[in-house]
């Protein structure tokens, strides 16, 4: 199994996540930064919903779990 690119490594109490890690650069990113990287286009399987009026980072849809942001 391929490993995840993207993994959470802090959410809230609510569940959202707030911290990410790299498993390819090995960068530890905040929600903002993960953002930015998303929206600048280095992280293509991922994309940008609004949610509560917060930029949230989610997977593109593929049908995989493999993915998926957890």
């Amino acid at each position: 199994m391929a490993r995840k690119r993207i993994s959470v490594t802090k959410e809230s109490d609510s569940g959202r996540n707030l911290k990410f890690h790299d498993n390819v650069t090995g960068v530890d990113m905040t929600l903002k930064q993960f953002v930015k990287g998303i929206e600048s286009g280095k992280y293509p399987g991922h994309h940008i919903r609004n949610i509560n009026g917060v930029k949230t980072p989610v997977s593109n849809p593929d049908g995989s779990k493999n993915n998926n942001l957890d």
